[in-house]
């Protein structure tokens, strides 16, 4: 007659079923832990590359220095799209011609440029001066230097030996010796006080 009592499970046998519960139970969060893990690096990819402190350099160009840069911190973010540099704690530059001459001096609150594309981005109480003296001040400012550009769609003031020219929109040559404002505010003796614009002027 067969015998109808419970038999004990060996241990083998009890313990791949424990195991096996146990990494059912267990492999989704693993799974979870890759994925944070993963996203941990993706964020790590936006550290600069490089961070270079109290900074005067030459920068050539077609193996000919054309700028100096003077800035407290010099950021390098090679993994981004594009790719950029990042003068976030402010910058002066100098942009030199052929002659070594200084074609214009640029000061910024913060600038980026573009490596690839040879563009810079200058943000917040961006002054140029030229080789002429006449200053130029606006909040943002494009130098496009494939294009050999600049320009921005903002508000500028540039006073010259005589006269101050206020208005929205700008574009000049890299020499700053011929440009043009788009939409004229006003010009004004320098005497005078020209009118801030509180309407786009951040």
């Amino acid at each position: 007659m067969p015998d109808h009592r419970l038999k004990p499970i060996p241990t083998a046998i009890m313990t791949a079923a424990l195991w096996a519960a146990f990494m059912i139970i267990l492999l989704p969060s693993c799974h979870k832990e890759k994925k944070d893990m993963a996203d941990a690096v993706k964020e790590s990819d936006s550290l600069p590359d490089m961070r270079t402190l109290g900074v005067t350099s030459l920068v050539s160009d077609s193996g000919m220095i054309r700028y100096k840069i003077l800035t407290d911190e010099w950021l390098v973010y090679t993994h981004r799209n594009p790719p950029f540099w990042a003068f976030e704690k402010g910058i002066y530059l100098e942009k030199f011609d052929t002659l070594f001459h200084v074609d214009a001096s640029i000061k910024a609150d913060t600038a980026y440029y573009y490596e690839k594309k040879k563009l810079w981005e200058l943000r917040g109480n961006v002054h140029i001066q030229s080789q002429q003296g006449d200053k130029f001040d606006t909040q943002l400012l494009f130098w496009d230097q494939d294009k050999e550009k600049i320009y921005s769609d903002r508000f500028i003031r540039i006073e010259q030996v005589d006269k101050v020219l206020t208005g929205y929109g700008f574009e000049s040559n890299q020499q700053m010796t011929e440009y043009q404002i788009f939409n004229n505010a006003g010009i004004f003796d320098v005497e005078d006080t020209a009118p801030a614009d509180t309407a786009r002027h951040q």
